[in-house]
């Protein structure tokens, strides 16, 4: 889920929270929907400007402040219940399955609860219509509901759930890719989300000091705590955390030469471009937390990476390249 659409769906939830909760006080608001008091501030200015077709003052949304709280005058109809067409239906029970899919994201007993509903609702047209986009399985209606529920949620993933709507640290046993190894690490989590087609949970890493992102298929375990998540407020509310690769300055750093028709390998791997040499081939450089496993990544390369520093990872890469030369030396023997 991008950033974009994660505000969307906070400022779409706004208005009937602050109907349902008059009065309440922006640091108390804050505190409940998971953002700093600023981000709230910024969001609530933006839905002055929303409304109706026509966007005149009798238009937009409304909104009075009394000291710190804050109120509904005009919602604009956002508060009113959404009729959806038989095709909205139909897109809206396709992207449920899948977040019911994706552990972690919601859960999935309450996803199939609202796909039973929404099927119910929208009636057979909305089926007819679905006819054909499930893969076959009887249109959209097939599977979940119809088929027996919905498969057991991963443990691990049902945890990191409890503990993100518990607001409790959680202890993860975690395979980092980048050192290849299992670690443990006491967080704090702070919101699932969906990027790359992955389930990531951001939380407060405490033995990092810093904010990062934990992919839910390489959690090998996670245990709730008895005691309240607290990450920093500097971590709350922003976006500028999101990337699946950040640099850890900590980490030895590897130069490579990249030939220049393996220019894919520049944009599928976190490598960071230096300069472009007369040849065309590009040095760039990587953080790398095992020398074996930055090995084993250069030489599935071929001749299309070359490792310039540091001398020890040089004499790694020759190792084994020339191990693998010598089992095949082995062989025709």
């Amino acid at each position: 889920m991008t950033a974009g659409l994660s505000r969307l769906a906070r400022l779409l939830n706004m208005v009937p929270y602050f109907i349902a909760n008059p009065g309440i006080s922006k640091e108390a608001a804050a505190r409940e929907l998971g953002v700093s008091v600023p981000n709230l501030t910024k969001d609530l200015q933006q839905l002055f400007v929303c409304g109706l077709p026509g966007y005149g003052p009798g238009d937009l949304i409304d909104l009075s402040f009394e000291g710190d709280t804050v109120a509904v005058v005009f919602s604009a109809g956002i508060d009113r219940p959404l009729r959806l067409t038989s095709t909205e239906a139909t897109v809206l029970l396709i992207a449920l399955r899948s977040l019911a899919e994706m552990p972690g994201m919601v859960d999935p007993s309450a996803a199939q609860g609202a796909i039973a509903k929404i099927e119910s609702a929208a009636g057979s047209a909305a089926r007819r219509e679905g006819a054909g986009s499930d893969d076959g399985d009887g249109g959209v209606g097939g599977g979940g509901v119809d088929g027996g529920g919905a498969a057991p949620e991963n443990p691990v993933a049902a945890t990191v759930r409890d503990a993100l709507q518990r607001d409790r640290a959680l202890r993860l046993t975690y395979y980092s890719a980048s050192r290849d190894a299992l670690t443990e690490r006491v967080v704090d989590p702070i919101r699932s989300l969906l990027l790359d087609d992955h389930t990531y949970l951001q939380a407060w890493c405490r033995q990092a000091e810093g904010v990062r992102l934990f992919r839910f298929d390489r959690i090998d375990a996670a245990v709730e705590l008895d005691e309240p998540a607290e990450p920093p407020t500097q971590a709350l509310g922003t976006d500028e955390h999101l990337e699946l690769f950040s640099a850890d300055a900590d980490l030895p750093l590897a130069v490579l030469q990249i030939a220049p028709d393996h220019g894919w390998i520049l944009e599928n791997y976190p490598l960071e471009p230096v300069r472009t040499l007369p040849d065309r081939s590009v040095e760039a450089t990587m953080r790398y937390g095992s020398q074996e496993w930055m090995a084993r990544l250069v030489l599935g390369f071929g001749s299309g990476a070359r490792v310039v520093d540091p001398p020890e990872l040089v004499e790694a890469v020759r190792r084994r390249a020339r191990a693998a030369l010598d089992a095949y030396d082995a062989l025709d023997a």
